[in-house]
């Protein structure tokens, strides 16, 4: 497998696979809500207040997480869904 060394800049910046990007989007919705809950004018019991910041600080953990996930194929490896068996694989890589 080929390796290489990606940054922090370079991580966000390579496409983020789909499953990544549903959850990515799931922590902003999160972040959206907690945030709302947060900043709400109307007088909220403080368990609401506490849950809000919870929310927010759970989705921007998982959106940030989210978004470094890289693909096995931009990385230099081979996914599941390529078709082909271990056998191959190593014949490919000992031919190098």
């Amino acid at each position: 497998m080929k390796q290489r060394n990606l940054n922090l800049v370079s991580r966000i910046q390579e496409p983020t696979p789909k499953w990544f990007r549903i959850v990515r989007n799931l922590g902003l919705a999160l972040s959206a809500v907690g945030g709302v809950l947060v900043a709400s004018p109307v007088a909220l019991p403080a368990a609401v207040v506490a849950v809000g910041g919870y929310l927010l600080l759970g989705g921007t953990i998982i959106g940030a997480v989210s978004q470094t996930a890289v693909s096995a194929e931009e990385y230099g490896g081979r996914s599941r869904k390529s078709g082909g068996n271990s056998a191959e694989i190593s014949a490919e890589n000992a031919g190098k």
